[in-house]
C-alpha cells in the first residue's frame, strides 16, 4: 500500500530459515537474489547506531499488506540473531490519517505496549473496520484495551512523538521507501514483497542482505 500500488502475494505461515535462506531462495527462483530486481542497494549508504546491524521494518497500519505481513514478519523478528537491531518505523506517504497512524505507533513504543497493542491496532483496522484517524475514537480504542488513555493522550499530543514522527519520515525518505511493507538493513538495502515476489521471500532476501553485511564488516 503505498504511492505506487503493491501487489503482494498472499503468506505462507512458514518462514525461512536464517542458515537455510540463500539455499531456499536459489531452490525456489533458480538464482541467487538479484540487486536491482529483489532488492536495492542504496547509492548513498546511511549511517547507523555502531555495534550491531540494523534491521527496519517500514509499515502503516491502514495498510493491508502490512497487516498480512505482521505474524510472520514477528515470528521472523523473534529468530533474528542478537548482533541484529530490528525496530519498526511507521512511515507517511501524505498527512493524514498517516502522521495520526505514527503517533498511535509512538505513544504506544513510549508507554512500552508495542509487544501488547501493536497487533490489536492492526486487528481494529483490518477486522472491525475501525477508522482511528482521530484523537476521540483512538482514545476509545485505547481505554477498551485497559490502557489509561489520559496518558497515552499526553504522549500522543508530546513533542518527542511529533519529533520521533518526523524523523521516521525522514528515515523512510532516505531510504527511499515508496511501499509497504518494506525491509531495510544496515542503511545500505533494502526489499519488500513487490521487490521479492512475496513478503515471506522478502524475509529471506532480508536474511540474504543481513549475511551480505555481516560478512563485508
Amino acid at each position: 500500500m503505498n504511492r505506487r500500488e503493491f501487489s503482494t502475494q498472499a503468506i505462507a505461515t512458514g518462514v525461512f530459515a536464517a542458515t537455510a535462506t540463500l539455499g531456499s531462495f536459489a531452490r525456489a527462483q533458480g538464482t541467487t537474489p538479484v540487486e536491482g530486481t529483489h532488492y536495492v542497494r542504496l547509492t548513498q549508504p546511511l549511517a547507523v547506531p555502531p555495534g550491531k546491524i540494523e534491521v527496519i521494518e517500514f509499515f502503516w497500519y491502514g495498510c493491508p499488506h502490512c497487516n498480512d505481513f505482521e505474524p510472520s514478519l514477528d515470528a521472523w523478528s523473534k529468530r533474528l540473531p542478537t548482533d541484529i537491531a530490528f525496530r519498526r518505523v511507521p512511515v507517511a506517504f501524505r498527512a493524514d490519517p498517516f502522521v495520526t497512524h505514527q503517533k498511535i505507533f509512538y505513544s504506544l513504543d513510549a508507554m512500552g505496549l508495542i509487544p501488547t497493542m501493536h497487533r490489536k491496532v492492526f486487528y481494529a483496522i483490518h477486522s472491525q473496520r475501525q477508522r482511528l484517524d482521530k484523537l476521540d475514537t483512538i482514545a476509545a480504542f485505547i481505554q477498551q484495551n485497559g490502557v489509561d488513555s489520559a496518558k497515552f493522550t499526553e504522549h500522543f499530543n508530546s513533542f518527542s512523538v511529533q519529533s520521533k514522527a518526523q524523523q521516521a519520515v525522514k528515515l523512510a525518505a532516505d531510504y527511499k521507501i515508496d511501499g509497504v511493507p518494506a525491509i531495510g538493513v544496515q542503511g545500505r538495502y533494502f526489499t519488500s514483497g513487490a521487490l521479492a515476489g512475496s513478503s515471506e521471500t522478502a524475509l529471506a532476501i532480508a536474511d540474504y542482505l543481513i549475511a551480505k553485511v555481516r560478512k563485508a564488516g
